[in-house]
C-alpha cells in the first residue's frame, strides 16, 4: 500500500474511532503517561456512550454488544483510572458468549481466537471474575495448534493448517491471562510454537503474519515478540533495529518501509515491541507522544492520524456512490490496502474487512484492474471460515451481515475459490429474527442457487410500515437501514415495490439539517446515511437502477 496523496483531502467526519482511542491510549499506559491523555474526561465520556443496557459495549453508539468493543471500552476506562459502570452487568453479558469450550464475538456466534482473547482477558484483568470452565478452554486453546507449531482462529482453522501471528498472540494472551488464576503451562508443544514464530522472522529482524505474507510489518512484529515474550523467549534476530528504523524524523512510527504516516496503530505496536525487548528510548517516549496529541479528536477520543486527514473507507465509498465525479475518492480507496492482504480497510494502515471492501467495489474501485479483482476473490476465498460463513475480519467468527457483504464480493470479482456449498450450508442453519438478518440470509441462499421467494415476500408483507419504509422488527417503526436492504432485496428478487409510500418515508427521513436514520432520530450529515438516502431517491426515479447489495449491521 502507498499513503493516500496529501495534495487532495478525502472527505471526512472527524469523529473519534474506538480502536483508534484505545490504541493511543493503551500506548500512553505503557508510556506510563495515561494521566497526560488529551482531552481525558471527553475520552472516557467517548468510551461509556458504547456501553448498550446489556453491559456490554458496541463499537459504536447504539450498535450491539461484541467482545472487541467490550474489551477496548474497559481496558481504555481502566488504562485511565475510571470507573467501571455495573462491573457486574459486564461479567454476566461475557458469560452468554461463552460457548461451552470458550469465548464467541456475540452471543449464538461459534467462539475464535479473537473473541476469546478479548473476553478471557476482560472476565480476568477487568472484572475480577473467571472463565466458565477453565480446563475446557485450556484444551480448546490447545486445540488451536497447526501440525507445523503455529495456532489458528479455530481449532477447524488449525485441523486445515491455517495459522498466523496474531492468533499466536491471541491464544498465548488467553492462556497467560487464565494462568493467573489457574495455574497451568501452556497447552501446547512449546518447541513447535516458538520455531514457528521464529520462522516467520525476516532477514531484517522484523516480522510477518504467515508463510505466505512477503512484507515486514510492525503489527505482526509486536504480535510476535509479544507472544515470545510471554512465553519466556526472545526473537532469534534482535528486531530493535528495524523497529526504530520505522521512525520519521520527528520521532514517531510507521507501519511497514514505504508507508509515510505515523499513525496511532504503527506506534502502539512499535511501542508494545520495544518495552517487551527493553526499556522505551526516552525520546522515543517523548515523540510518540506528541504524535498521539496530535490525533486527539477536540471532544475527547482520537482517530488514526489528523482529525482533518483521517478518512475512512466507508465514508469514502459512501460519497463517491453519490457522487458524479469520483474519481479521486475510488483512488483513495484503491489506495487502502495492506501490502499483505487483498481486501479494503476501514482506515489505512489497519486489517481489511469484508463490508468495507464490498462498498468500496460497490464505489467502483478496481472497476478497470481485473487482475486486482481476481486477487480480492481469492483475499475472499480464504476468509471463509470452517462453518462456511465469513466474518467481518481474518479468523472472526461468522455472521449473516459480512456473508451477505462476501456474497457481495463474489459477485463483483468472480468470488475467486470460494465454496458456494458451504456458504449455503451456514447461511440454512444461521438464526435470522427480525427483517434485515432474514432478508441478508435469503439473498445469500439465492446466489447459492436456493432462492425463496415467498419467504422473502412474507418478510416484507410482515415488516411494512403502513406509512411508508420498512421496520427491522415488527412494522411500526421503520428505518432506513431496514428500508434499503427491503427494496434491495425485493429488486433481487423481482417484487415489486409501490413508489408512494416509499416517497413518503424517504421525505419523512430528511430536512435542510440532513438525513436521520429513522423518522424519530434527528437528521444530521451522517455519510453513509446520505448514501443509502439517495440510493433509494434514485431508485423510486428509475425503477430500473440495480441498487448495490451494501450492508451495515
Amino acid at each position: 500500500m502507498t499513503a493516500p496523496a496529501t495534495t487532495w483531502a478525502p472527505p471526512v467526519t472527524g469523529d473519534p474511532d474506538l480502536w483508534c482511542t484505545y490504541a493511543a491510549v493503551r500506548t500512553l499506559a505503557w508510556l506510563g503517561r495515561a494521566g497526560q491523555t488529551p482531552a481525558a474526561a471527553g475520552t472516557a465520556d467517548f468510551v461509556r456512550a458504547r456501553r448498550n443496557p446489556d453491559g456490554g459495549y458496541g463499537w459504536s453508539k447504539g450498535m450491539p454488544s461484541d467482545a472487541w468493543a467490550t474489551f477496548y471500552c474497559t481496558s481504555t476506562l481502566t488504562d485511565l483510572d475510571q470507573p467501571l459502570p455495573e462491573v457486574a452487568e459486564t461479567a454476566r453479558w461475557l458469560a452468554g458468549t461463552w460457548s461451552g469450550e470458550a469465548y464467541a464475538m456475540t452471543p449464538g456466534q461459534e467462539p475464535e481466537a479473537w473473541a476469546t482473547h478479548f473476553s478471557t482477558r476482560t472476565a480476568i484483568e477487568v472484572c475480577g471474575g473467571d472463565v466458565p470452565d477453565a480446563r475446557r478452554l485450556l484444551s480448546w486453546l490447545g486445540a488451536l495448534q497447526t501440525r507445523d507449531g503455529g495456532l489458528g482462529w479455530t481449532p477447524g482453522h488449525a485441523a486445515s493448517g491455517a495459522a498466523d501471528v496474531r492468533a499466536v498472540y491471541y491464544g498465548v494472551a488467553a492462556w497467560r491471562a487464565l494462568h493467573t488464576r489457574h495455574p497451568t503451562p501452556p497447552p501446547w508443544d512449546v518447541p513447535a510454537l516458538l520455531s514457528w514464530l521464529h520462522r516467520r522472522q525476516s532477514p531484517s529482524g522484523a516480522f510477518r503474519f504467515d508463510a505466505e505474507a512477503d512484507t515486514d510489518c510492525m503489527w505482526a512484529t509486536y504480535r510476535a515478540v509479544a507472544a515470545l515474550g510471554m512465553l519466556g523467549a526472545r526473537p532469534s534476530i534482535d528486531p530493535v533495529g528495524w523497529i526504530t528504523g520505522q521512525q520519521l524524523p520527528d520521532g514517531a512510527f510507521t507501519r511497514w518501509p514505504g508507508y509515510p504516516v505515523a499513525d496511532v496503530w504503527a506506534s502502539f505496536c512499535a511501542v508494545g515491541a520495544l518495552r517487551q525487548l527493553g526499556p522505551v528510548p526516552p525520546g522515543t517516549a517523548e515523540a510518540v507522544q506528541r504524535r498521539i496529541a496530535e490525533l486527539g479528536c477536540p471532544g475527547g477520543g482520537f482517530t488514526y492520524r489528523e482529525p482533518s486527514l483521517a478518512a475512512d473507507a466507508l465514508t469514502v465509498a459512501a460519497t463517491a456512490l453519490t457522487t458524479d465525479d469520483a474519481d479521486e475518492l475510488r483512488r483513495w480507496l484503491e489506495s487502502c490496502r495492506l501490502p499483505n492482504e487483498g481486501g479494503i480497510m476501514y482506515m489505512p494502515g489497519r486489517g481489511a474487512e469484508i463490508r468495507c471492501t464490498m462498498w468500496a467495489l460497490a464505489a467502483g474501485a478496481f472497476a478497470d484492474d481485473p487482475v486486482t479483482r481476481t486477487r480480492i476473490g481469492d483475499w475472499l476465498a480464504g476468509l471463509q471460515n470452517p462453518d462456511g460463513g465469513f466474518g467481518f475480519w481474518h479468523g472472526r467468527g461468522s455472521d449473516l451481515v459480512s456473508t451477505a457483504a462476501a456474497v457481495g464480493i463474489a459477485e463483483l470479482t468472480g468470488g475467486g475459490r470460494v465454496s458456494v456449498e458451504r456458504v449455503a450450508g451456514y447461511a440454512a442453519a444461521a438464526p435470522s429474527q427480525g427483517l434485515r438478518p432474514g432478508l441478508q440470509q435469503a439473498r445469500i441462499l439465492a446466489w447459492a442457487g436456493h432462492p425463496e421467494p415467498h419467504r422473502v415476500q412474507a418478510l416484507l408483507d410482515t415488516h411494512r410500515v403502513r406509512g411508508g419504509g420498512w421496520a427491522g422488527h415488527g412494522n411500526r417503526m421503520p428505518d432506513l437501514l431496514s428500508t434499503y436492504e427491503a427494496v434491495l432485496t425485493a429488486g433481487r428478487f423481482g417484487i415489486g415495490v409501490d413508489p408512494g409510500p416509499l416517497a413518503a418515508f424517504l421525505d419523512r427521513t430528511t430536512s435542510a439539517a440532513g438525513v436521520a436514520w429513522s423518522p424519530l432520530a434527528p437528521p444530521g450529515p451522517d455519510p453513509l446515511a446520505r448514501c443509502l438516502h439517495g440510493l433509494l431517491r434514485r431508485r423510486l426515479a428509475d425503477p430500473g437502477f440495480r441498487l448495490p447489495a451494501l450492508t451495515l449491521s
